[in-house]
């Protein structure tokens, strides 16, 4: 059952990154009254982005840990956290790529994963 959810949340992010580009984000760009931070529009559209693809990346990191919690070996627990890891340095690395460094949350991507990562390092 484990591994249905797994394909489920991989179908379903792919789906979601490719038809809210389609569908919803450019057609939202297109838009003249959209809020202007940082002095344009620009810094708006790429936070939207990020954030739209970050909701696909996490569900893929779920869909890992399904994956590895449906076969649990005896380092599950360090499974997890590399998994974790990986998922929070890919959205420090999309979160500082997108917006140029100028959302600070890759900041706190970043030391989620390196916190998650020593947590397998020293445990």
């Amino acid at each position: 059952m484990l591994l249905i959810g797994t394909i489920l949340l991989l179908i379903i992010g792919i789906i979601h990154s490719y038809l809210g580009e389609k569908y919803l984000l450019i057609r939202l760009f297109r838009r003249d009254d959209l809020p202007k931070l940082l002095g344009s529009d620009w810094f708006t559209k790429r936070v939207l982005r990020f954030a739209w693809h970050l909701t696909t990346l996490a569900w893929w990191g779920f869909a890992a840990i399904l994956y590895v919690l449906s076969n649990p070996t005896v380092n599950v627990q360090n499974e997890i956290l590399i998994i974790i890891a990986v998922v929070f340095a890919l959205s420090g690395v999309v979160s500082f790529s997108f917006t140029r460094g100028k959302h600070l949350s890759w900041l706190f991507f970043f030391t989620i994963a390196a916190i998650s990562y020593y947590g397998v390092a020293y445990s």
